[in-house]
């Protein structure tokens, strides 16, 4: 019997613990909702998260460089006498960066001049010469005139006509020979001006100058080096203009078009924040490189404070267009690695954790679902809401 009676008392507590567990949860639920109903509700704007239409994008990362850079090289074989830049100087159009030795040249270009100078004078003596022969010719032919006149009335000689006839022919062959004379040396004139612009301009290859207004991004030589045609000296950039070079895989190349505008993302440098710009598709390369199956994208930056050669860069291409989940961008809470959205629920804010990728939603979120956009920091889980905030 005492028996019987303890397994009743057990039984008896057993349900009312039960009961008891029961009725906790119930309360506390209850209590939840009459705390949630007794808040003043936050105004909140809300968004209404639908299928949109998103573009596939891809990526191709590269290098930031000049739109225009110049290799500075000799053109003649010289010791280099002076380096009068550096690294980093900053250079104006026309401004001596190198200066070789150019002492045979100067001395070349100084008897060119010499022979131009005598060329003139030569000219100067054949013109009178040729003058000269002229005012011959017109006395011989004077003289030649008068002779036979003379000679018509009786009153001068065969022979005196002869000789008259004879120094008539002999001043015409010096006119000719003067005039002859006159334009050979006004043609050694010209050769020898030409010469000495020649020589005068392999004299200014002694002295190396920026092509156009820029920055000195590296040196190859030092002086008492000896510059050779065509080994590089010198490298400028100009710095009014930049562009990123990437390169876009074959299957993905008619994605791309000339003109095209597409973000680009470029690093700072210094560990800090990358900074977006609107770049614009310069130039596609017209050969693929066999090597890595890619073309050649050239994108034009726009002007933006620090920008510098050798900045890494990354350009978002977009691709086809497809159907899918959005949210907008606003609407997404990040902590740390965790991405989450404040749904609304009967009235009530609760917080939903997401996977999404840029806006598209991935997981935890459906088609019709109302969220929060730009949610006011204090707003927590389980507080009341209501549509029209700012």
């Amino acid at each position: 019997m005492t028996n019987m009676t303890a397994s009743r008392l057990s039984l008896i507590a057993g349900g009312v613990a039960v009961a008891v567990g029961l009725a906790l949860p119930a309360c506390s639920t209850g209590a939840e909702k009459t705390a949630a109903g007794a808040q003043t509700p936050v105004p909140v704007r809300v968004a209404t998260v639908a299928l949109a239409d998103i573009a596939d994008t891809f990526e191709a990362g590269g290098v930031v460089q000049a739109r225009t850079t110049a290799t500075l090289m000799a053109r003649i074989p010289a010791p280099v006498r002076e380096v009068r830049v550096a690294p980093g100087d900053r250079v104006r159009a026309g401004q001596v960066l190198i200066v070789l030795d150019g002492n045979d040249l100067a001395a070349h270009a100084r008897s060119a001049r010499a022979g131009a100078q005598a060329a003139d004078q030569g000219a100067t003596a054949a013109a009178s010469e040729q003058q000269a022969a002229e005012a011959a010719l017109a006395l011989a032919r004077a003289t030649h005139a008068r002779i036979s006149g003379l000679q018509a009335k009786r009153s001068a000689t065969a022979q005196e006509l002869d000789n008259a006839t004879g120094a008539l022919r002999a001043a015409e062959a010096q006119a000719e020979g003067a005039a002859a004379r006159a334009r050979a040396a006004v043609s050694g004139v010209q050769s020898a001006r030409a010469a000495s612009e020649a020589a005068g301009t392999t004299e200014s290859f002694a002295l190396i100058t920026a092509p156009f207004d820029g920055i000195v991004t590296e040196k190859m030589v030092e002086p008492g080096n000896m510059a050779a045609p065509g080994t590089p000296l010198m490298r400028i950039e100009d710095t009014r203009g930049f562009r990123l070079d990437v390169r876009v895989d074959e299957s993905r190349i008619g994605h791309v078009s000339p003109g095209a505008v597409v973000p680009v993302s470029l690093d700072s440098g210094t560990g800090g924040d990358t900074t977006t710009v609107d770049g614009t598709v310069a130039e596609i390369g017209r050969a693929v490189d066999a090597d890595a199956r890619a073309f050649l994208v050239k994108i034009a930056l726009p002007a933006t404070a620090g920008l510098r050669s050798g900045t890494f860069g990354r350009a978002r291409f977009s691709a086809r267009s497809r159907r899918a989940l959005a949210v907008p961008t606003a609407a997404l809470v990040h902590r740390g690695q965790v991405t989450s959205v404040f749904v609304v629920e009967d009235g009530i804010a609760r917080v939903r954790l997401v996977n999404v990728r840029g806006t598209e939603v991935l997981a935890g979120l459906s088609d019709g679902e109302v969220v929060i956009v730009g949610a006011p920091p204090a707003l927590s889980d389980g507080r009341r809401v209501i549509a029209g905030g700012r």
